[in-house]
This record gives C-alpha cells, sequence and structure tokens, in this order.
C-alpha cells in the first residue's frame, strides 16, 4: 500500500472503532501527522481521561499506554508495538519503593509518570516534568521525600525547593547524554539563540547552567510556549530531537536547531503509519493494567491532575 493509502485506510478505521490517536511530540513525524492529538505525558494523560473515543491508540512507550489503562480502564487501550521500552521507567521498580517505604513510614514517594503500573501502585504523587515542581511544593515541608526514578529531574527539583530529597539511581538515557558541556558548548556556537532544556538533562542542575540568562529550564510543554511566544529567531532545543517538527510546524520564519541530532528514542521511533494501520485493523496489542495495580496507581495519578 502506497502511503496516501494507508493513511485513508486509518481513517476510516477511526470512525468504524470510534478510535483516536494519541502521539507524543517524540514519535515519527508521519506518525504525529496523523494523531487527533500531540502532546507531552501530561497532556496525553488528560485527554485519555477526557477522550469519548471507545478505543485509544497510544504511540509512545508502554508506560503512556499504561497509565491511559489505569485511567480509562472501559476503554480498548492499543499499542503499535509489542513493546516499546523506556530506559527511565524501566529503572524503577516496586520492591524498591516498597523497601524505601518500610524505612521511611512517614515519607512520601514522588514518581515521575514514565514509570510502570506497578511503580505508580507505590507511589504517593506522580509528576510529569510540567508539574514536579508544583507538587513537591505542595507537600508537608516536614516529610522526607523520595523523588524517582529520574535522579537529572530530582536534582532540578531539589535544588529549586532545597527540599529534603533523596533521589532514586536512574535516568533516560537520550537526556543523560545531554550534558553541562554540551550546553555550554552551544551557548558559544549560537550567541544569539536561547537555549530550551528539558529538566531531565544531566546538564540541567550544574550552577553554570541554572544561572545562564539564555537558558531555560522547561518541560515540553514549555519549550513549546516559548518558542511560540518570544521574539528571538533562533533556539537550540535540549531534548529528544524529534520534537522539532511540532516546533517547525507552528512557528514559521524561526530557526530550531537540536543540541545532539542524532541523540535519539529509539523506542520512541518503533511505531510507523503501518504499525498504527496494523493495530487498528487487528485490534493488536492491547494494554490492560490489572484491577488490582489499577485501584492504586489510579490515587497517585489523580493527585497529579488534580495539582494541574
Amino acid at each position: 500500500m502506497q502511503t496516501k493509502e494507508i493513511i485513508r485506510e486509518i481513517e476510516r478505521l477511526k470512525k468504524e472503532k470510534n478510535a483516536i490517536i494519541l502521539a507524543h511530540y517524540y514519535a515519527r513525524p508521519e506518525v504525529q501527522d496523523i494523531a487527533d492529538y500531540i502532546g507531552d505525558s501530561l497532556g496525553l494523560s488528560r485527554q485519555a481521561a477526557e477522550t469519548q473515543a471507545d478505543v485509544i491508540l497510544f504511540c509512545g512507550v508502554h508506560f503512556m499506554a499504561e497509565t491511559a489503562s489505569i485511567i480509562s480502564p472501559d476503554k480498548t487501550i492499543l499499542t503499535p508495538t509489542e513493546y516499546a521500552g523506556c530506559s527511565l521507567a524501566e529503572g524503577a521498580s516496586a520492591k524498591g519503593l516498597q523497601k524505601w517505604k518500610e524505612k521511611n513510614p512517614d515519607g512520601l514517594v514522588v514518581s515521575y509518570v514514565n514509570t510502570t503500573a506497578e511503580v505508580k501502585a507505590w507511589t504517593d504523587y506522580c509528576c510529569t516534568s510540567s508539574n514536579a515542581l508544583k507538587v513537591v511544593e505542595s507537600l508537608p515541608k516536614d516529610k522526607k521525600i523520595l523523588f524517582g526514578p529520574d535522579r537529572n529531574l530530582g536534582a532540578y527539583i531539589r535544588e529549586k525547593t532545597g527540599r529534603d530529597m533523596e533521589l532514586w539511581d536512574a535516568a533516560c538515557f537520550v537526556h543523560e547524554r545531554i550534558s553541562t558541556e554540551a550546553i555550554l558548548e552551544t551557548l558559544e556556537l549560537y550567541p544569539d539563540a536561547d537555549i530550551l532544556i528539558h529538566p531531565e538533562s544531566a546538564g540541567a542542575h550544574s550552577q553554570e547552567v541554572l544561572t545562564n540568562e539564555r537558558c531555560f529550564m522547561y518541560s515540553t510543554a514549555g519549550i513549546l510556549k516559548h518558542a511560540r511566544e518570544s521574539d528571538k529567531k533562533q533556539f537550540v532545543i535540549a531534548t529528544e530531537p524529534e520534537i522539532l517538527h511540532f516546533l517547525h510546524k507552528e512557528n514559521t520564519g524561526k530557526t530550531f536547531i537540536p543540541i545532539q541530532p542524532e541523540n535519539r528514542c529509539f523506542h520512541m521511533k518503533q511505531s510507523g503509519l503501518w504499525e498504527v494501520l496494523e493495530a487498528l485493523r487487528l485490534n493488536r496489542y492491547e494494554v490492560k493494567v490489572p484491577a488490582d495495580i489499577r485501584e492504586k496507581a489510579l490515587f497517585s495519578i489523580e493527585r497529579m491532575m488534580a495539582i494541574g
């Protein structure tokens, strides 16, 4: 089948099955272009909760589809590939959180939404990079916090809040490569550019970066907002480079430079148009979180969404 034929068939199956396609900003450009909604983790979570569709086809990684299943247990949640992992989600374990809670019975676990359903079940508050600061600032000052699994986002939040936070030792392999040195080098190479940095990046919490007036720390949604509203014409983007597809579409006449063009999440790239078509046609690769885990995990997600 030609590309146009595949797209027409996808649209037909969506209508037939009352389905929507959700895609992350790191998904392949052709998948972003046929998605009903493109977003970051928080935006996708909200869309999964609000949609009236019977079927949600999630083009991202596995934990995102799990989150949709937790929020919408009565809907059919599909993914285009059998398993698209996440180095960050796989870096945390439910057993590890359980042991920490046993040692710190009064402590609170704050988990980045990039985690498995089992980890969310042992979590007190989920968060995303969009609202991690707000979540931590909302917690009682006398409570010790275990923040995980992303040590870089946690270090940034700890630096901003001064809270007593223990950090789980895991990271996203893409953002781990975005070092302080890489960020400082781009400042020299592009003197007229703003540097828009995802706080998961390894170099995000160094003082050299935090105090530089041209460095801005943002979630994915924040990067998009800054680029849209700024009078600047040139931006270096310090996150997974597929976001440039959306940035270029939304900002005619502005230049976006990926800090590391080849530093991509291969998990996010597993889903192409053919995989999307086959998932819809065959109802393939359904994700369903068991009820006992779902009930526990939902609590931490609802807290996150209530904080905003």
